[in-house]
């Protein structure tokens, strides 16, 4: 069944037409964009409790209502992993919060996790047709992690249905949410997958990267458990490139391998000082953070808590280091960024937690240097004042230097946060990848497969540092194109030795 036929089957349900009936589309463009509570800023600042609380029955059965059931659902075209919009949120309407969940993992091996990081409102709330009337998008996320939590909290927890074993094996490296993603909806189609992690956790980016108080650790956990129960198995403190090799994968039997080894090589600005104790990138700050427990007094490898922190940057990962420092004691935390606020590319629901949790917003500011004391410590950084001139090929204004215009600034730490590269290891020992410039994957696409017959690649490997639901999105384009091939030329992607 196509797409356009199951959304004509989806129309002639007879709940649907009762749903209508109940209310006029007058009436449900009336009701205001429900409000997410929150822990208070002064607790939560201090806390790695979750700040989002989310939503109650009512609250959500309530937001549901707004959904206009369109005929055309541009919603579902804003979604990178194809997720029924229309379906789940009506199930959540009529009360059906079990069978809105079943919907959302038809397509999403991680909704938990994606109603709280995806950036809905550069996404399928962006293309919602309340915007278009002037009112506020119908709240999709929220809606998805009301789904999702809703099924982990009753104990009922469905497991999607995994065809017949083919008996074809599938490797994938990395299991962040390009490598979930692809693992899932491979087993779903009867593989037997194995997912390959370097580090000693499950999660990829969603354990290391991204703090307790916005993803606690548990939801990803329950997350990967549906997977294992689907069949998937995972290898952790292993890698791929090193701990064993391309061709230890082909002697293994594996006849298809997705890469998702993500980008963790952090970027510097090469300025005088970056050598200083107590510069450091935001990768390590949160990695050892997030997954090393560095901030426990007992850690065997604690971080520096420092009380005046500068962190470089606007994007996620930036205010998500800003606000770890603030949670770890720091008195003055501030976010330095050379463009304007409107230019950060952070979610603006961060930018609002960050602010209400006391952070300091220097933009137009650019650092040129650390000065340090005679111990090598950091203890004040130069910057240069900037404006905005013309826009830049990603469409942002760019930040021009204002001749003479410095300003200096006491710190004690400063953590990098401007973006970061691919891990080398992959494309220098895989011979044969097809690799851009910055160090990328070079694929189709399309399908996107490799250079290499049997090696597909997504996620932050090959877009150099992008979202959770990109990646995501890419993992599911990977599988049905790799099932494709398989299927069409009824062989292995590898030929058996």
């Amino acid at each position: 069944m196509t797409t356009t036929e199951h959304i004509k089957a989806l129309r002639s349900e007879p709940w649907r037409e009762q749903l209508r009936q109940k209310m006029t589309n007058k009436e449900r463009v009336a009701i205001p964009r429900v409000r997410m509570p929150e822990l208070s800023p002064d607790f939560r600042s201090h806390s790695y409790e979750e700040v989002n609380l989310g939503l109650t029955a009512e609250q959500s059965m309530r937001e549901a209502q707004r959904c206009l059931d369109c005929p055309n659902p541009t919603c579902m075209g804003g979604c990178p992993v194809e997720i029924n919009i229309p379906t789940f949120i009506k199930n959540i309407e009529r009360g059906d919060f079990t069978e809105a969940a079943k919907t959302l993992k038809e397509t999403s091996a991680l909704p938990a996790v994606c109603g709280r990081v995806c950036p809905q409102e550069k996404q399928c709330e962006s293309q919602c047709i309340h915007l278009k009337m002037g009112k506020e998008a119908v709240a999709i996320g929220y809606l998805e992690r009301f789904a999702a939590d809703y099924e982990r909290e009753s104990g009922n927890i469905s497991i999607p249905q995994t065809a017949a074993a083919n008996g074809i094996k599938i490797a994938v490296v990395g299991s962040g949410p390009a490598g979930l993603s692809f693992a899932g909806d491979m087993a779903k189609l009867g593989y037997e997958v194995t997912v390959y992690e370097a580090l000693h956790e499950i999660g990829g980016v969603l354990k290391y990267g991204i703090p307790e108080f916005r993803l606690p650790n548990r939801i990803v956990d329950v997350e990967i458990a549906i997977l294992q129960k689907m069949g998937v198995q995972f290898v952790t403190n292993c890698i791929v490139g090193k701990t064993i090799s391309y061709d230890d994968l082909h002697a293994s039997g594996f006849k298809g391998i997705f890469i998702a080894s993500g980008a963790g090589l952090p970027n510097f600005m090469n300025i005088p000082g970056e050598n200083l104790i107590g510069v450091l990138s935001s990768n390590e700050y949160l990695t050892r953070v997030n997954l090393m427990a560095a901030a426990s007094p007992n850690s065997d490898t604690p971080v520096l808590k420092g009380k005046k922190v500068a962190i470089i940057g606007g994007g996620n990962t930036a205010m998500d280091s800003v606000r770890t420092a603030r949670r770890l004691g720091a008195d003055k935390a501030i976010i330095v960024y050379r463009r304007s606020e409107e230019e950060m590319p952070a979610r603006i629901e961060e930018i609002k937690h960050a602010k209400e949790e006391g952070i300091i917003f220097m933009t137009l500011h650019n650092p040129i240097k650390y000065i340090g004391d005679e111990n090598g410590r950091v203890v004040q950084m130069l910057l240069q004042k900037m404006e905005l001139g013309e826009p830049d090929a990603s469409g942002r204004r760019r930040p021009v230097e204002i001749s003479g215009a410095t300003e200096l600034i006491d710190i004690d730490m400063a953590i990098v946060s401007i973006g970061v590269s691919p891990n080398p290891l992959i494309p220098k020992t895989f011979h044969g990848l097809n690799v851009s410039k910055w160090g990328t994957i070079i694929v189709d696409p399309d399908s996107l497969k490799s250079d290499l017959p049997d090696i597909y690649a997504g996620g932050d490997i090959v877009r150099g540092g992008a979202t959770v639901i990109l990646a995501m999105g890419d993992g599911r384009k990977a599988a049905q194109a790799m099932h494709r091939q398989l299927k069409v030329s009824g062989l292995p992607l590898i030929p058996n030795s």
